[in-house]
C-alpha cells in the first residue's frame, strides 16, 4: 500500500526569485512535483529536481485557465499517490491567494499540508518603488484591499466610505481594469481627489513600470501608457518617497534583457548576477555538455592510475574541474591523487571551482587568454615530465602548439563532451524579432560563431536587429566580428562580472546621451 504524501502552499514572493524563503527553497528541491501558478517566476523552478507544472488560474498570453477545483483535487490525489507535492503561488498563498481554499480541501480529504509564507505583492511593490506604506510621519495603519471581487458575490464588501476615512495607506490588489471606478468611488466617499498615488506593474521584476498621479488624474494617466498586470494601486502621502527613494531602477542593468549564451548548467550562477544587477536573464544554451562514451572514460580511468607521470594538470573550464573529480570518484580515488602534481586553472572562474573540490590552483595567468596561460606554463615548467590537459571534446588548440614549440610534452584528456544545439529557442527568436532582447553575452569564439549560424539559420539579420552584443575578450570580440556580429562592450578581462559591468558602462553612456 502507498504511503500518504504531503502537500505545501508556499509563496513564491512576488517576482525577484530571490524574494523565496529559506524553506520555500528547500522544499521546491526536495518536491516530487510543483504545480505553479503563472505569476512564480520561471527562475524559481530551476531549484526544483522533480516535475514542474502551470496552473494557471488568469487567462494570459494565451494560456488556459484550469478550475481551482481541478487543483484542488490534483493536489489530493498526487498527494494520495504517496508524493510530496509542492503547490507554489505568487506572493503569499493567503493573501488573495485562495491558498486557504485549497488548504480547506486538503483537511476534507485528509491530506497532511503546510503552509509557507511568502513575501506578499504590496510589500514588494512598495519597497521596490520607493515608498514606505507606514513611514511613521506618514502613515500609521495600511490597508489591503481587492480590487477584484468574487464575481459571483451580489453585493460588494468593500466600504468605500470607510476607507476613504482610513488613517493610513491604501494598497488594492488586482484593480488595473476596475481602476476608474475604483477612484471614482474613493473621490465620492470623500477622499481627496488630490490625494498621491501610484499604480506599480510587475513589481520586484526588470520590467517593474511606476506611474504616479493623484486620485483625481491616475486612471488617465494609466489609460496613456501600456501598463499590464499583475498590478497594485498604492493610495497615500507614502507615495510622494518615491522622489528620493527609488532604488530599484537605479541598479545598473534594470530593464535590460540579457541572453546567456552558456550552457544550461553554467547558466545559473550567470543569471542571478544579472537578476542582483536589476536585468532579466535569458537562457540561450548554444551547447550542451555530455559526459563522454565508454571507450573514453576507460582512458580516462587509465590516464587517472598514472597521475604521478605528469608535473601539471591544466583546467580551462569550470565544466573540465567538475567532470574530471567526478571520473576521478568513478576510479575510487580523491584529492589525494593529486598531491605531486602542480594545477594550472585558465581563470578564477575555474579556480573557485577547483577551490569546491578543497583545492587551490598553484597557477593562474595575469591574462584568462590560453596564449597567457601557454606562456605561464613553459616559464613553469620543471623536469621532462609531460603535462596533462583535462578539456572538451572542441576548442582552440593554442595551448598544445605553444607547449610543443618550447618542447612540453601534453597530453590531451577530452572530461566531457561539447554538442552545439540544433536551434534557439521559438520563445528566443520571437523575442529577438520584437526587440525585446537588449544584450547577448559572447564568452568565448565558439560561441560568437555559433551565435551567428544559429540567427543565419533562423534567417535573422544580425544588423538588423536592435539587440547588441557584448564580448567577454578581445579574441571573442574578433571572432565575432569575422561572423557578422557587432561588438558593442568588452569586458576588461575575461570574467563573467566583468562581461556586465561593460555592459552596464554602455548602457550608462547611452542613457546619459539621450
Amino acid at each position: 500500500m502507498t504511503s500518504l504524501g504531503k502537500v505545501w502552499l508556499v509563496g513564491a514572493g512576488p517576482g525577484d526569485p530571490g524574494l523565496i524563503t529559506v524553506r520555500g527553497a528547500q522544499l521546491l528541491a526536495d518536491a516530487d512535483l510543483v504545480l505553479h501558478d503563472g505569476l512564480v517566476n520561471p527562475l524559481l523552478l530551476k531549484l526544483a529536481r522533480g516535475q514542474c507544472e502551470r496552473t494557471a488560474r488568469i487567462r494570459r498570453d494565451g494560456q488556459a485557465i484550469v478550475p481551482q477545483t481541478e487543483i484542488n483535487e490534483r493536489l489530493i490525489q498526487e498527494a494520495r499517490r504517496g508524493k510530496k507535492v509542492v503547490r507554489l503561488k505568487g506572493g503569499d498563498p493567503y493573501i488573495f491567494g485562495r491558498g486557504s481554499e485549497e488548504a480547506a480541501a486538503l483537511q476534507e480529504a485528509g491530506v497532511p499540508f503546510e503552509v509557507v509564507p511568502g513575501i506578499t505583492a504590496a510589500t514588494a511593490a512598495a519597497v521596490y518603488a520607493g515608498f514606505s506604506c507606514t513611514h511613521r510621519e506618514l502613515a500609521s495603519a495600511v490597508a489591503l484591499v481587492t480590487g477584484h471581487e468574487d464575481p459571483t458575490r451580489d453585493q460588494s464588501r468593500i466600504d468605500f466610505e470607510a476607507l476613504a476615512r482610513f488613517p493610513g495607506t491604501l494598497v488594492f490588489y488586482m484593480a488595473l481594469s476596475r481602476l476608474p471606478d475604483v477612484c471614482t468611488q474613493l473621490v465620492s466617499a470623500g477622499l481627496s481627489p488630490d490625494t498621491p498615488t501610484a499604480v506599480v506593474c510587475h513589481a520586484s521584476l526588470p520590467t517593474q513600470q511606476v506611474i504616479e498621479g493623484c486620485l483625481g488624474n491616475i486612471a488617465e494617466r494609466i489609460r496613456q501608457t501600456s501598463a499590464r498586470p499583475p498590478s497594485l494601486l498604492i493610495i497615500g502621502e507614502c507615495v510622494r518617497q518615491r522622489n528620493h527613494l527609488s532604488w530599484f531602477e537605479q541598479l545598473p542593468l534594470f530593464g535590460l534583457a540579457i541572453g546567456i549564451a552558456r550552457p544550461e548548467e553554467q547558466a545559473v550562477d550567470a543569471a542571478e548576477q544579472v537578476v542582483r544587477l536589476g536585468g532579466e536573464p535569458l537562457s540561450m544554451p548554444l551547447i550542451e555538455i555530455a559526459p563522454v562514451d565508454q571507450p573514453q572514460a576507460s582512458r580516462i580511468r587509465h590516464c587517472i592510475e598514472r597521475l604521478a607521470d605528469f608535473q601539471w594538470l591544466i583546467l580551462t573550464s569550470s565544466n573540465g574541474v567538475s567532470e574530471f573529480f567526478r571520473h576521478l570518484r568513478l576510479a575510487g580515488r580523491d584529492a589525494r591523487a593529486l598531491a605531486g602534481i602542480k594545477i594550472a586553472c585558465i581563470g578564477h572562474a575555474t579556480a573557485r571551482k577547483l577551490e569546491e573540490f578543497g583545492l587551490t590552483a598553484d597557477l593562474v595567468p595575469p591574462v584568462f587568454r590560453a596564449e597567457s596561460l601557454a606562456d605561464e606554463l613553459i616559464r613553469h615548467s620543471f623536469g621532462s615530465k609531460p603535462m596533462l590537459w583535462a578539456r572538451a571534446s572542441r576548442g582552440r588548440d593554442v595551448l598544445p602548439e605553444w607547449l610543443k614549440n618550447a618542447g612540453i610534452t601534453l597530453e590531451q584528456l577530452t572530461v566531457y563532451e561539447n554538442r552545439d544545439v540544433a536551434a534557439l529557442a521559438p520563445e528566443i527568436l520571437d523575442r529577438l524579432r520584437s526587440g525585446t532582447v537588449h544584450w547577448i553575452t559572447l564568452t568565448s569564439p565558439a560561441a560568437a560563431r555559433r551565435v551567428a549560424e544559429l540567427l543565419n539559420a533562423a534567417r535573422i539579420s544580425p544588423a538588423s536587429l536592435a539587440t547588441q552584443f557584448a564580448s567577454i575578450s578581445p579574441t571573442t570580440s574578433a571572432a565575432a566580428r569575422t561572423a557578422g556580429l557587432q561588438i558593442h562592450a568588452e569586458a576588461t578581462a575575461a570574467e563573467w562580472p566583468l562581461l556586465l559591468e561593460a555592459i552596464a558602462r554602455n548602457n550608462a553612456l547611452r542613457s546619459s546621451t539621450h
